[in-house]
């Protein structure tokens, strides 16, 4: 593997990692502002994590 392509993998885990962390955090405060919404906040969360984490894969495998 070349040089560029190792910064390249390494930003795209370090997106990958601020994305998830940011709806995570997002998530938390939703759920404090509306707790009888939790299981909805939950779900949303989890599918956005999810096609995060894809497009992450996606990209480190395009490497």
């Amino acid at each position: 593997m070349e040089i560029p392509a190792i910064v390249g993998a390494g930003l795209v885990v370090i997106g990958v990692g601020m994305g998830i962390g940011r709806i995570g955090g997002s998530a938390m405060e939703a759920i404090a502002r509306q707790p009888e919404a939790y299981g909805k906040i939950q779900t949303a969360m989890l599918i956005a994590a999810a096609l995060i984490e894809g497009i992450g894969f996606a990209a480190l495998f395009a490497v």
